[in-house]
């Protein structure tokens, strides 16, 4: 029997026409370059990644992630502006900005604060909220690259509404990660 999970906890993106509609321009302007694009219906937003979690862990895990959505609510979010992680002699990442006057952060902080309980710290690096939508291998065109990106900087991709956090197993495979849905934590209306 398998002694360990590869979990995190995270809000589900659902694959909206504006968001899909920017994802794939994006993409296709992009499409010359080394980027390994994340699938739409695999779209999230990590609250907490856990990585290898014993099985016994799960049950302490999974109280405090019921503790910590209890009461929080329904969260309304904007998926607008598009950015990179790295420099721009070598980009990593291509992202999606969140805007949701910081209701992620509190559902983060709320999340780290019922973990901490159970010797479950915080990673030292902040929480930005975003999505990753690309994780890029090598860009030839340096100067297309950026361009894409100022053009879409500002653009407005669609507008989420997030009612539950979900604990994920996830599963590495050749092919693409698999998230299995391990528990479902509805946020108040």
């Amino acid at each position: 029997m398998q002694r360990t999970k590869r979990l995190f906890a995270a809000v589900k993106i659902q694959s909206q026409q504006g968001f899909l509609t920017t994802f794939n321009h994006i993409k296709n302007a992009l499409g010359k370059e080394r980027i390994t694009w994340v699938n739409p219906d695999n779209m999230h937003l990590t609250i907490k990644f856990f990585g290898d979690t014993y099985n016994n862990q799960i049950p302490a895990i999974d109280q405090c992630l019921k503790a910590a959505t209890s009461e929080m609510k329904v969260i309304e979010l904007d998926i607008c502006n598009t950015g990179m992680f790295g420099s721009k002699y070598q980009p990593r990442v291509i992202w999606f900005g969140i805007e949701d006057g910081n209701q992620l952060q509190r559902l983060f902080l709320k999340v780290s604060g019922q973990l901490q309980t159970i010797g479950i710290y915080p990673d030292r690096q902040n929480f930005v909220p975003h999505l990753t939508i690309g994780r890029i291998k090598e860009i030839r065109d340096k100067k297309a690259f950026q361009q894409v990106l100022d053009d879409y900087g500002k653009h407005h991709a669609g507008r989420q509404r997030i009612d539950e956090l979900v604990l994920y197993e996830s599963i590495l495979r050749r092919e693409g990660p698999l998230h299995i849905p391990v528990q479902r934590y509805k946020l108040r209306a």
